[in-house]
């Protein structure tokens, strides 16, 4: 029989830390001997959350390849070969059957992810009216576009967006190799213009890349550190595409992926912590194994931007066999609302 708990993550107040964490104290938790720390993280987990619930998430690429930046991770960027071709933005119609599809098979979250250092204001009014759209399919909705100027987060919110992705990537002093054509503090500006206008923030890394478990703690301090801290913390794992210049870097130990997923739910208690690119090549224990560490959301369906992703049908016998369950509309945070209700399995 289900009991239902109400909590409130959604208040900036319960996701502001009472002191910022360090890099030592991060450090020493991804330090901690491994069963301790997932039993930590599950601990911390099931405070907040219904550890047996995953919210789905589907991500359509809006607007594909032609980057301008140089992330080094990324296929989509202009500056390397990788065989991708540069698109335009697709159509309304387009969007909606995706996301009428993502719906169907269980989805409650619609992601949009367009290839721009920044949108032009004739991209803002035809993202604006997808918003709404999906909006009206009783989805919540979630864009990473670039950059945002002065006024560009005031009128996606008069779209109606609830989540606004936009990552920090790494930590500081590993930004550089990574990134040359956009500066730490240029994505710190977008996400405080994204949440001074009241949006939710969405924002995490990627692991894998080259970095060291030090700069990975970097990362996550960064991201607990916010002000509030984000309700949305995506955690992808590097997938290596030829042509980009990480391509050949070393894959991360599986284990050291899900202690940044349970350092990641303990540093950020209250947040979604997404299990995001990189799926195609985990092991199902794997999966599992972040499921137990405190991972409450993964994205869902065939195409994860221009990656690979397990199939749809893959991912529901995941869950099937685990006893887990999405997560339906009711335990989710609502944009508005400061209160949202949780079942907890007993």
């Amino acid at each position: 029989m289900n009991q239902i708990q109400t909590l409130t993550p959604t208040t900036d107040a319960d996701r502001r830390q009472a002191k910022p964490w360090t890099v030592d104290a991060v450090a020493a938790l991804f330090e901690l001997p491994f069963n301790d720390l997932l039993f930590r993280a599950q601990q911390v987990h099931r405070e907040h959350f219904d550890a047996n619930a995953v919210q789905l998430s589907t991500l359509l690429s809006i607007k594909t390849g032609g980057c301008e930046e140089d992330c080094k991770y990324c296929p989509q960027s202009a500056h390397f070969d990788t065989g991708l071709k540069a698109e335009k933005l697709i159509p309304l119609e387009e969007v909606m059957e995706a996301a009428r599809a993502a719906k169907a098979n269980g989805a409650t979250r619609f992601c949009m992810g367009a290839a721009w250092r920044s949108p032009k204001p004739r991209h803002l009014d035809a993202i604006g009216e997808m918003i709404s759209e999906v909006k009206a399919l009783g989805l919540e909705t979630c864009l990473t576009a670039g950059m945002l100027e002065d006024g560009q987060a005031e009128q996606l919110k008069t779209a109606g967006l609830d989540y606004y992705n936009h990552n920090l990537d790494t930590a500081p002093e590993f930004y550089g190799q990574i990134i040359t054509t956009r500066t730490y503090q240029d994505r710190l500006d977008t996400l405080e213009r994204v949440r001074q206008q009241g949006m939710k923030v969405c924002s995490g890394g990627i692991v894998g890349m080259g970095e060291t478990r030090r700069q990975r703690a970097g990362l996550i301090v960064q991201l607990a550190n916010l002000d509030p801290y984000p309700e949305s913390v995506p955690i992808n794992n590097l997938v290596q595409v030829e042509g980009t210049p990480l391509a050949g870097t070393a894959p991360l130990d599986p284990l050291e992926f899900i202690r940044t997923i349970a350092v990641a739910r303990i540093t950020m208690p209250r947040a979604m912590v997404r299990l995001s690119a990189g799926r195609e090549e985990m092991p199902e224990t794997m999966q599992a194994l972040c499921f137990l560490a405190g991972a409450n959301s993964m994205f869902y369906g065939d195409k994860l931007l221009t990656t690979s992703n397990p199939q749809a049908e893959k991912d529901r016998a995941l869950l099937e066999r685990l006893g887990m369950r999405c997560a339906t509309e009711a335990e989710l945070p609502a944009p508005a609302a400061d209160k949202f209700e949780v079942c907890q399995a007993h």
